[in-house]
């Protein structure tokens, strides 16, 4: 039997398609997708999941999927699609959307993607597009989708090398978050997601990143304690975030700590040869040398950043030592001139120079700049 332990909510601006609200939903235990959603009842709207192979060979998931006989249980169906990054791409959203299609879908019914984040952006992208949009529905199974992917209404997919250059905002009505699944992944996947989580520590919770700086070994041993009060805090932060800032006018900017430089990363390794929660790391890295390069925070800040990237097998030298070949920083540079976030020519980058002062609110932050960045200034960092 599932207990849910609690529920938070999101609240979003009235006129935004999709949902006015995201429920997130913890429950204790053994992931069990049966009693959440009973697959093949007969009332309510349809649903059409979209997991990936990984996640449905899962034993966890074994009942959930032979619900399904070739790919139907009653009115619901299943799409299985490859795992992992290279599947990020418009063709998996075009096959959800057709899927959805040739099974006489409406904009009534549900998309529910089960996975991690490419699996949460491709299918709620393919909702936000299918008939001018349908419901879609969460149930996060990695650490990095559940500490941030899932959470916020970003959808998208990778496009021509280019991280996430293609997408909308639409979030999602309902999330499930069942924090077992987090004793599934492999051990990479695992420490991606603990970038994502040390990022948000890093913006706007002291008490988060101390548990980061101190409990490094609980942390690293998959600590079902320490694990739900990580996931729960950083739901907490980006829920604040992502009500004053849906569609990332300000302040939700914040949270691309580490990405311009970390997505340029995955760009030149080759997408999905780094997972982005190390691109992020090294990306974070990258960003706190620039702002000791730029005076923004001092030599003990920077050296304690870097102690505790460390602890977690994080990279912090300027170039990857798996990035082979000539002229890396310039390589990585043009990558970041492409970034969406972009506004004019000079590469637009978020700096940390302290932790938070917990006594500010975490809307009215300054600890953190978003500014705008000289290619001298970038490539100094990257060597």
């Amino acid at each position: 039997m599932i207990m849910s332990k609690n529920t938070f909510k999101i609240n979003y601006p009235s006129i935004h398609p999709g949902t006015d609200k995201s429920q997130i939903t913890f429950i204790q235990g053994q992931p069990d997708l049966i009693s959440v959603f009973n697959p093949g009842d007969d009332k309510g709207p349809r649903r059409f999941f979209v997991t990936d192979a990984t996640v449905a060979s899962l034993d966890c998931m074994k009942d959930f999927i032979a619900k399904f006989d070739d790919d139907i249980c009653g009115r619901d169906r299943l799409l299985i699609l490859g795992s992992g990054e290279p599947y990020k791409t418009i063709e998996s959203v075009l096959n959800i959307v057709s899927s959805a299609v040739d099974a006489d879908f409406n904009r009534k019914d549900v998309f529910v993607g089960i996975g991690g984040g490419v699996i949460c952006d491709t299918t709620a992208f393919a909702a936000s597009i299918f008939k001018r949009g349908a419901k879609v529905q969460l149930v996060p199974t990695t650490l990095l989708a559940m500490v941030d992917a899932s959470i916020g209404g970003k959808t998208g997919c990778d496009f021509d090398n280019y991280k996430n250059i293609i997408g909308s905002f639409f979030p999602a009505e309902k999330l499930y978050y069942f924090p077992e699944f987090v004793q599934y992944l492999p051990e990479n996947q695992y420490n991606s997601g603990l970038a994502e989580a040390f990022k948000t520590a890093l913006l706007f919770d002291t008490e988060l990143y101390n548990i980061f700086k101190t409990e490094s070994e609980k942390i690293n041993a998959r600590d079902k304690e320490v694990l739900d009060v990580v996931i729960q805090k950083c739901v907490k932060a980006k829920a604040t975030i992502v009500e004053k800032d849906f569609t990332e006018k300000n302040i939700r900017a914040y949270l691309n700590l580490g990405h311009t430089f970390g997505h340029a990363l995955e760009s030149v390794a080759g997408l999905g040869i780094i997972t982005h929660g190390a691109a992020v790391a090294w990306g974070i890295s990258r960003s706190i040398e620039l702002s000791y390069k730029k005076e923004y925070c001092n030599e003990a800040f920077r050296n304690e950043i870097f102690d505790i990237l460390k602890m977690y097998n994080w990279e912090t030298a300027g170039i990857p030592p798996q990035i082979i070949g000539g002229g890396i920083g310039e390589r990585l540079l043009s990558v970041m001139h492409k970034d969406k976030k972009n506004l004019n020519s000079n590469v637009r980058v978020i700096i940390q120079k302290s932790l938070a002062d917990p006594n500010e609110k975490i809307t009215e932050l300054t600890s953190t700049v978003i500014e705008e960045v000289e290619d001298k200034d970038i490539l100094s960092v990257l060597k």
